[in-house]
């Protein structure tokens, strides 16, 4: 849960944890999963079976990119970049 430091800061608990995982392959099993356009062999891959058991919130954002009609490798490769090492979380208030 977030809360606000005396500075302001803006603090997630959640970031006590890392997610490891190898960036280039979770981003192409994400983007095959995206541009998969058979729902059920989408829901079947693999990766979304480990991540709902994980880290559920990736697959709802993923599904989320399924909705939005993401076509394009570099926006799972931003969210993926987020998602492992933090990146545009500072700051955020």
């Amino acid at each position: 849960m977030p809360y606000r430091t005396a500075k302001g800061l803006l603090i997630i608990m959640a970031n006590i944890f890392q997610l490891l995982a190898d960036q280039d392959k979770l981003t192409d099993e994400l983007f095959a999963f995206v541009t998969d356009a058979n729902a059920d062999s989408r829901n079947e891959r693999a990766i979304i079976s480990v991540l709902h058991e994980v880290a559920p919130q990736i697959v709802s954002v993923a599904e989320c990119m399924v909705i939005d009609g993401v076509d394009e490798r570099h926006y799972v490769e931003d969210y993926v970049r987020a998602i492992l090492h933090g990146d545009g979380l500072h700051g955020v208030d």
